[in-house]
């Protein structure tokens, strides 16, 4: 479901998603750029010193995301944009709740692929425009600096109640929800909602039986 282009700036999306818990009160009060650049170091720090991590052991990249990247992710809303408004008004609660759990097992298995590249990236933040005041979205900008060309890598933040969530990110300028929206598109027209739930599931086990460490 995640293109070969995707995937290769997954490694960044992890590095630059991630939060310790340490920072989680500032996200209310801290601009963006600034949550976005302070937190970068210390996620490369903990994967780089991490060794479980970097061979791909997904168990501890679950614990990794559950801890300092969902806290910091509207991840329903990034799942609605990867499904499409139009299908994802028509899902049940029982059907949103599944495909966000699928979609989270596919992407935190991507992940464990990804951080096993991590070796020596460092993550430099691009002018931004500024935001207008009383805006509700902004968009963060970064390149992924290390070996070969910088990998531009760009946040969608949404201003909630709860501080600022991150609700999509861009890879080379790829959408990460337009570019899972457009693979399940095809399920969803073939199948349903419950064929994609079905598809996503199918997926992730496939890969946990492929011989990913658990």
């Amino acid at each position: 479901m995640i293109s070969k282009r995707t995937f290769s700036g997954l490694l960044a999306v992890v590095a630059v998603l991630g939060m310790s818990m340490g920072h989680a009160w500032a996200q209310a009060v801290k601009a963006p750029e600034t949550l976005i650049e302070e937190v970068s170091v210390d996620v490369l720090n903990a994967v780089k010193a991490d060794k479980s991590i970097q061979a791909g052991d997904v168990a501890k990249v679950i614990v990794l995301v559950d801890a300092k990247v969902m806290p910091h992710v509207n991840f329903q809303k990034m799942t609605a944009l990867a499904v499409g408004g139009r299908y994802w008004n028509q899902a049940t609660p029982e059907q949103k709740k599944r495909l966000q759990e699928e979609f989270k097992t596919l992407l935190v298995r991507a992940y464990s692929g990804a951080l096993a590249q991590v070796k020596d990236q460092t993550v430099r933040l691009k002018p931004s425009r500024p935001m207008a005041e009383g805006a509700k979205t902004t968009i963060v900008k970064t390149e992924v600096l290390g070996k070969g060309d910088p990998l531009q890598l760009d946040y969608q933040l949404e201003k909630t109640d709860a501080g600022w969530k991150i609700i999509d990110v861009y890879v080379a300028g790829v959408s990460l929800a337009q570019s899972n929206q457009n693979s399940f598109s095809q399920e969803l027209g073939a199948s349903g909602i419950d064929g994609l739930i079905s598809k996503l599931g199918q997926l992730n086990k496939n890969a946990a039986s492929g011989g990913s460490k658990s």
